[in-house]
């Protein structure tokens, strides 16, 4: 891949492209068939979550490398209301849409590098990275 791929995500349909783009990129850098399932888990949830929480956004995918390891880099922002209580947000069990309340720590777990990144005004801007293991 050169370059970024940014993904709109406006419908549940736009969804659903956004994890195959996902899963289609990790299994041409080679990563495994749990490396993949895990990042695309998390993929998913995120961007199920711009689509309801935030009124919808995009995913940015860029390759990434670490230790020269390949590895996918995915951001996802909106522009809806922001997380208010980061860490609330984050403890299972926490749910505004009246869930299981294992979205945004249920997709930390899941890989390698997860960072809310704060911004100024609404919206909200979530980073997630997974590197090929071996």
């Amino acid at each position: 891949m050169t370059g970024a791929v940014v993904v709109q995500i406006r419908s549940a349909e736009q969804v659903s492209t956004a994890r195959r783009a996902v899963q289609a990129r990790a299994t041409a850098i080679g990563m495994s068939t749990l490396e993949i399932t895990k990042f695309v888990t998390a993929a998913s949830e995120l961007a199920r979550n711009v689509l309801v929480h935030g009124g919808g956004g995009t995913m940015t995918m860029n390759d990434v490398e670490r230790d020269g390891k390949p590895g996918l880099q995915l951001d996802f922002e909106d522009s809806g209301p922001g997380i208010a209580d980061v860490p609330q947000a984050l403890r299972d069990g926490f749910s505004t849409a009246n869930s299981l309340g294992l979205g945004l720590g249920g997709a930390q777990r899941l890989v390698q590098h997860f960072e809310i990144i704060p911004r100024s005004g609404a919206g909200t801007h979530v980073r997630i990275a997974q590197w090929k293991r071996r």
